[in-house]
């Protein structure tokens, strides 16, 4: 839940995250790879969608606290150990939200939460934070900034107000500057 929420992983990125992908130093998780399933069958390590969902995403220090907490609690200590696994252990499957997030979902008495949605709100939470559109658009691994303008556009803040603030500065400045030049030319 916290890789989908505070890192935008999608869920062949976390099925198919592994220990070398973690940077607890940076606080960073790397996506290199994605697990895929097909009529029944996960395989891992495979190309992830676009080249530009091949990227490093940065993440709250108390996330990576977490989820350093998971990797010496429940993970192998070998860098290609996987970071997430079905209960019996192996690559999780996409029956993972059905059989265990929304049952979650119904106990805690929450809305309908996928673990995609969990994307969604990264975005927001990574607007919220400050972070431009270009960045929001890198960790997200969105194929193009116009994508996710598109369709996040409305959470970017419109900064019209400061933008004329700015542009009244800017033309004082050189209302100042010619008067200068003016006086300057006459004497």
């Amino acid at each position: 839940m916290l890789v989908g929420a505070y890192a935008g992983l999608r869920w062949g990125e976390a099925a198919g995250l592994r220990r070398r992908d973690i940077d607890p130093v940076r606080s960073r998780i790397r996506i290199t790879s994605t697990a895929v399933e097909l009529r029944g069958q996960v395989t891992l390590d495979n190309e992830p969608k676009t080249t530009r969902s091949k990227r490093s995403v940065p993440v709250a220090r108390s996330v990576m606290r977490r989820l350093e907490r998971h990797l010496s609690e429940f993970v192998d200590p070998t860098s290609v150990a996987l970071v997430f696994t079905a209960p019996a252990g192996g690559p999780l499957f996409r029956a993972w939200g059905r059989t265990v997030l929304r049952p979650a979902v119904l106990r805690a008495e929450l809305d309908d939460i996928t673990f995609h949605g969990l994307r969604h709100s990264f975005v927001a939470i990574m607007v919220a934070a400050g972070c431009n559109v270009r960045e929001v658009s890198e960790w997200a691994g969105h194929n193009s900034v116009a994508f996710t303008l598109t369709r996040y556009g409305g959470l970017f803040e419109d900064n019209a107000d400061a933008a004329i603030d700015r542009l009244d500065a800017l033309l004082r400045a050189s209302a100042t500057t010619a008067n200068i030049e003016l006086l300057a030319s006459s004497s």
